[in-house]
């Protein structure tokens, strides 16, 4: 059954100081249906439109713009794009609904000690591969280190359950960093988001993800977004009004527990999934390289909204 049903418009738009000539860019913008999301009308609109897409001057259908998506290795939908011709601005206009059913509570007594979740990633001579193997690993931003292993045994006390642990770590970042936007770039590594004691909430999902890894879990990396206007009484979260950001830790017995260490909270009916990966680098959505432009200034929307039936 469906718990809320909610309407997610995102714009991003570069203004340059100077024309461009030429331009390539690669986005993750593609909501991804899960077990708990349900997505549909995802409409996303190019100004300029790109090179080779469609009539000039007008939106691509929904048929045709699929044409353009390619799968990456963790099912993630990205779009490639190009323009050839002079310009000063880019604005790309992503909106859809999802239908979010609630997800199961993580359960901090259930399931085993997370040195036994540790060992049991570990490579080993003819041990069959699992799905949360490579997130156990090194990424770009969210490399394991002895600094933040002694950090996430702050959490992951000896024989302590796995989701306990990850619950406890999650509360541990919200309290020990602070979140100070501008305070880091989005190539600012966990190790050095963790020094510094700030950030935002890409800085406090790669603190996360490499603690963990630091031990030998497995973590992964999820963008979305933040109800914007929370039900009345509610707290109104940390990162509405821009894309966000939080972890997911991989339990055997619970699967995927969704941690949301910016507001030391599961991530839940306020939690829009977008993609996810290893780290930021996998699912950064919007990147390209371009000639000319000189100084760009971004202007980043973002607006969800719970949609009230008639």
């Amino acid at each position: 059954m469906t718990d809320v049903r909610l309407a997610v418009h995102h714009v991003t738009e570069y203004t340059y100081e100077a024309s461009v000539e030429w331009a390539y860019h690669a986005a993750c913008l593609a909501p991804r249906d899960t077990s708990w999301q349900k997505v549909s009308g995802w409409r996303l609109t190019i100004d300029p439109l790109p090179d080779g897409w469609g009539v000039d001057g007008l939106e691509l259908d929904a048929a045709e713009l699929a044409r353009h998506l390619r799968r990456d290795p963790w099912g993630n939908r990205h779009l490639s794009f190009g323009h050839a011709r002079v310009h000063e601005k880019l604005v790309v206009d992503s909106r859809f609904f999802a239908e979010l059913s609630a997800r199961p509570a993580p359960e901090p007594g259930r399931g085993p000690a997370w040195e036994a979740v540790a060992a049991s990633l570990r490579y080993r001579a003819g041990r069959t591969l699992q799905e949360a193997d490579e997130f156990a690993l090194a990424s770009t931003y969210a490399a394991p280190d002895a600094t933040l292993a002694a950090y996430a045994r702050r959490a992951f006390s000896p024989g302590r359950t796995l989701a306990a642990g990850g619950l406890s770590l999650m509360h541990q970042i919200h309290t020990d960093l602070r979140y100070l936007p501008e305070s880091t770039t989005v190539a600012t590594r966990a190790i050095d988001a963790l020094a510094q004691r700030s950030g935002v909430c890409q800085d406090f999902a790669h603190v996360f993800i490499a603690a963990c890894r630091s031990l030998g879990l497995a973590a992964r990396y999820v963008s979305g977004y933040l109800l914007t206007r929370p039900a009345e009484g509610a707290p109104r979260l940390v990162g509405a009004d821009a894309s966000h950001a939080w972890a997911e830790l991989w339990c055997p017995e619970q699967g995927w527990l969704a941690l949301d260490p910016t507001n030391a909270v599961p991530a839940g009916l306020d939690h829009v999934t977008l993609a996810w990966g290893r780290d930021y680098a996998d699912v950064a959505p919007l990147r390209g390289v371009l000639r000319g432009g000189g100084v760009a200034t971004l202007s980043v929307g973002v607006s969800v909204e719970p949609v009230t039936e008639a």
